[in-house]
């Protein structure tokens, strides 16, 4: 048996990059699983295309994490389609790093609103879905722990604000069984943050580790959170920075 065999997910945002690698290691744990895209069709169908031809179970839903009809849209469907739900991953994220006095009243809009409340929106819905067992994994982000770097306050305004909720949500699905944590990673080699961008080397001076991690190793870690090995782990922001804020 696999470890998530019988098992339902949904990720947001994982047309690519880091959401893509954990939809597929959910699926490669058994698990049947939804992704969600705001703007990558063709490529949120190649993930669901690669899942099937691996054995696995997939479906694409278009969903603009900013749209909260849409998000409650989407948990929905997922657990209509496949007949329960038991793992979300709020994933899907928006990135703005400018200076202070640049930021905009719409740039601090969309970041809330894709950051913040799509996370709280999707873990509401996903929880009337949920059983005894349910996982909820947040993707927030080191640098609400440690900021190296000026221009991303709001960024780290909103990943502080899901390392709260998901103290919070702890307290009210506890004594329902279910577990959420928000996984904080450290710089990642995705299309956001490449490991050869402008600030690379930059951010690679702070790593421990002197290195990027690849998605594929953030996705283990969501995996294991998903798994029912971390049933007694609820509550936590867990680092996987390689040493960043060391």
């Amino acid at each position: 048996m696999k470890p998530l065999q019988d098992k339902v997910a949904i990720v947001t945002g994982a047309s690519r990059g880091l959401g893509a690698a954990i939809v597929k290691r959910l699926a490669a744990d058994g698990a049947s699983v939804a992704l969600t895209y705001a703007s990558s069709p063709d490529r949120a169908q190649a993930v669901v295309r690669e899942i099937e031809a691996n054995g696995g179970r997939a479906i694409a839903i278009a969903a603009d994490s900013a749209d909260v009809a849409a998000v409650r849209a989407a948990v929905t469907q997922t657990a209509t389609t496949y007949g329960r739900l038991d793992i979300l991953v709020n994933n899907a994220g928006a990135l703005v790093i400018k200076a202070l006095d640049e930021v905009t009243v719409d740039d601090f809009d969309r970041m809330v609103a894709v950051n913040v409340r799509a996370f709280f929106i999707a873990a509401q819905e996903a929880a009337r879905h949920m059983n005894t067992g349910g996982r909820i994994v947040n993707i927030g982000s080191i640098n609400s722990d440690y900021v190296p770097f000026s221009g991303g306050a709001l960024y780290v305004l909103t990943k502080s604000a899901v390392a709260g909720l998901t103290k919070a949500l702890a307290r009210d699905l506890g004594p329902r069984g279910i577990t959420i944590n928000n996984v904080q990673p450290g710089p990642t080699d995705t299309d956001m943050n490449p490991a050869t961008g402008a600030f690379a080397d930059q951010a690679r001076s702070y790593i421990a580790l002197e290195r990027y991690a690849s998605p594929a190793e953030i996705a283990d870690f969501v995996a294991y959170l998903a798994s029912p090995g971390s049933s007694f782990i609820t509550g936590a922001s867990l680092r996987i920075d390689g040493g960043y804020a060391a």
